[in-house]
């Protein structure tokens, strides 16, 4: 049996991205470009006698590259990877274009080495003012791209996961540059505090008062591994941005399919944590967005910083094989990473065993899996249920469950006395939330999959999602190891109370669900209140890369200064839910997870006795990024329009909105 990231002994942190040690086995999680990426590796042995693919990859249009100046510093010598044997042979119209973005963007390396950390910061501030000149078109393409029609309040998910996200974040590492720039620890201003088994905390969410009334009632704090200490997360804060002079090559970033400006932060992150300029290949699905991707991140494509290429899985085969990139990093399946790094078929089990990977440079990765929603059982009211499922039915249903993040599985008490209410609840929440098409690749195939396993499965809102309510003598393995990454919700019980529950289902869910990138957990303020630091031991035993308390993990994911990525222990050959992290604005090393809390109760309830007592104060009403919220894409826009323009007259006109959602 594969090893358990989530049991196993936290390891020390990589310093610069390199792969590390072992979790258990995820569950595919296959899209059009994961088939294309193994259908390549299947035909690579063969490749030099086969007729040439057909891919025909789209650069971002890009001016000549300016040779740097001759007192730029050169990049730092490092070993070329070997590239992976028999790599897809493509024709001279395919292959040359993405030859010469190789070319180019080792000259911009010699660039990007001559930059000052200061210079870097006004770099993205000028990427700050292009992205948000791209914002409408950007959120209208990809709404458009998911079949969202023009009015439709989901839009806003596209607001909030494209240009909103993006804007975040660029203002963020912006910020941890010129802190560095002035001779200041990018954190130097953070509260740091002890947290269970000998870890430190750092506060990163709210860091500006304006922060706290747009997100009012949630908060956000990165744990480092045992052992690190406060002086350390200081001093290592900056990462790449420490040495801006020893750059770290070209990197390729294999892009996601499923959100827009994953592939963007991955870039971003790549350039700024490691030094290396990016090659940026897109999944076939958001290849509509490479207009729009060019004018917004010109200000890096002119400098020679980022290429952006377009392909199937051919092309990413010759790219991830190319002697001149340093470095992968993927967000997609652990079907898609074995095929990279190990090939497919008995071959690939063979070089397995031998830990001889045919991609032998290193690689980091977003894999996904199987997220737990744990419900604390507690005495709620009526109007907690309804909300409570509402919540739920987001962490399934938004992006129409396309997600990584994903809650799939609520995990509640046998012996709750409001099961049976809060199953009603959830069921009519559920299916009831807005309908929409599911567009992801092989996602009905996945819910055709899911029903066949469960025939208790029920379709909901004309068959574009399934809820499975398994009973106690059901065994739930497959929707525990499989990530549907499509509208499929499950439900499971544990017997227990209080401590007892909380207990069960994080020893449940560490050990039966596969993957550690991110779970979630209600529980209502008088309950957490009883458990006390019974809580937050559970909390540090439960091992996921994102925890989300009374909050989904989406909300780790858009805050920019969170880290995101799965437990620490996953390695090439056992990679769960992938290897590393991305965002962490504030660029700080030796992390080990990122825990987000947000208000049991929207406004107005979230200032009743029972939730000030428990100090779970909140003026913010139903979130925007609720599948239910009438006023969704009016509120992102208006939250996008704010970090654009920062109008206190239209972010009023906007809270309005947001109370009427």
């Amino acid at each position: 049996m594969p090893t358990n990231p989530k049991t196993a002994a936290s390891t020390p942190a990589e310093p610069k991205g390199t792969p590390k040690t072992a979790p258990k086995a995820s569950a595919a999680r296959a899209s059009s470009a994961d088939t294309a990426a193994v259908n390549a590796a299947k035909a690579a042995p063969k490749s030099r006698t086969k007729a040439a693919p057909k891919s025909t990859p789209t650069s971002a249009p890009k001016p000549a590259a300016k040779p740097a100046a001759k007192t730029a510093p050169k990049a730092a010598p490092r070993k070329k990877a070997v590239a992976a044997p028999a790599a897809p042979v493509l024709p001279e119209a395919v292959r040359a274009p993405l030859d010469a973005a190789i070319t180019e963007l080792a000259i911009g390396e010699r660039t990007w080495g001559a930059l000052t950390v200061g210079q870097r910061a006004r770099l993205l501030d000028r990427l700050h003012e292009t992205v948000a000149a791209e914002a409408a078109e950007w959120a209208d393409t990809a709404s458009t791209s998911k079949l969202l029609p023009a009015g439709d309040p989901l839009r806003g998910e596209e607001w909030l996961a494209g240009p909103y996200g993006t804007l975040t974040a660029l203002s963020a590492y912006a910020d941890s540059l010129r802190a560095l720039d002035h001779g200041k620890s990018p954190v130097a201003d953070l509260t740091l505090r002890h947290a269970p088994g000998g870890r430190v905390r750092a506060d990163v969410f709210p860091t500006t008062a304006i922060d706290g009334v747009l997100l009012s009632g949630f908060t956000g704090e990165v744990w480092m591994r045992p052992g690190v200490t406060e002086a350390q997360v200081r001093s290592r804060a900056g990462l790449g941005q420490l040495t801006p002079t020893h750059t770290g090559g070209i990197g390729l970033v294999l892009g996601a399919g499923n959100v827009p400006s994953i592939p963007i932060l991955d870039t971003i992150y790549e350039l700024l944590a490691f030094n290396r300029v990016v090659l940026l290949k897109l999944n076939p699905t958001q290849d509509v967005l490479l207009p729009v991707f060019t004018r917004a991140f010109a200000p890096l494509i002119d400098l020679g910083l980022l290429r952006i290429v377009t392909g199937a899985g051919d092309v990413g085969g010759y790219l991830t094989a190319h002697p001149d990139i340093a470095h992968v990093h993927i967000t997609g399946s652990a079907v898609t990473h074995d095929a990279i790094v190990w090939g497919v078929g008995p071959e690939a089990e063979k070089r397995k065993s031998e830990h001889k990977p045919l991609l032998t440079k290193p690689i980091s990765s977003e894999l996904g899996g199987v997220s737990p929603i744990i419900v604390v059982p507690g005495k709620w009211s009526k109007a907690d249920l309804r909300y409570q499922a509402e919540h739920i039915a987001t962490m399934r249903l938004q992006n129409s469950g396309h997600n990584c993040i994903a809650g799939q599985v609520v995990v509640l008490s046998a012996d709750w006395p409001q099961r049976a209410d809060f199953i009603a609840a959830l069921r009519t929440a559920y299916a009831g939330a807005p309908q929409r098409p599911v567009w992801y690749p092989n996602a009905k195939k996945k819910m055709a999959d899911a029903a066949a396993a469960y025939p208790v499965a029920e379709s909901m809102a004309g068959g574009t999602r399934l809820f499975i309510d398994l009973g106690p003598d059901d065994d739930a393995t497959v929707m525990e190891q499989t990530e549907f990454f499509s509208p499929v919700l499950g439900v499971i019980e544990l017997h227990g109370t209080g401590q007892v529950f909380v207990d069960a289902a994080v020893d449940h869910a560490n050990d039966k669900l596969v993957g550690t990138l991110g779970a979630n957990v209600l529980i209502d303020p008088n309950t957490r209140r009883k458990l006390g630091e019974g809580f937050e031991a559970a909390i540090e035993r439960l091992h996921y890369g994102a925890i989300a308390i009374n909050a989904w993990t989406a909300f780790a994911f858009l805050t920019p200064t969170c880290t995101w990525g799965a437990f620490p222990g996953a390695t090439i050959e056992n990679v769960t839910s992938g290897i590393g992290v991305v965002h962490n604005a504030f660029l700080l090393d030796d992390v080990e997870r990122s825990i987000v809390r947000g208000p049991f109760r929207p406004f107005p309830r979230a200032v009743s006795p029972s939730s000030l007592a428990a100090g779970d104060f909140s003026v913010l009403p139903t979130p925007p990024w609720f599948v239910t919220s009438r006023t969704g894409a009016q509120v992102s826009e208006g939250f996008t329009d704010f970090r654009i323009k920062k109008n206190p007259v239209g972010l009023l006109s906007t809270l309005v909105a947001a109370f009427r959602a």
